[in-house]
């Protein structure tokens, strides 16, 4: 297994989005924390949200932290 972690979140495309995969699964591609609660949401994992995405062990970080979202971006605005 490339990662011991089970979330990984690869770095930033040019449109800052970052694909999301759980294990062997590609999920999607997030644009903000919030993207990525929902895809663990889907995933099972109930109770995740924002807070929760930047505090668990869970997810690897590839080319930056729950922070960062490509040049203009700083997370998900909806």
């Amino acid at each position: 297994m490339a990662s011991e972690k089970p979330v990984v979140v690869y770095p930033p495309a040019a449109d800052g989005g970052r694909r999301v995969r759980v294990d062997d699964q590609f999920l999607g591609i997030a644009y903000g924390p919030l993207d990525v609660a929902e895809f663990l949401r889907r995933a099972g994992i109930e109770d995740a949200d924002a807070a929760y995405v930047a505090a668990t062990g869970l997810i690897e970080w590839r080319g930056g932290g729950p922070g960062t979202w490509g040049a203009d971006r700083g997370g998900h605005s909806a």
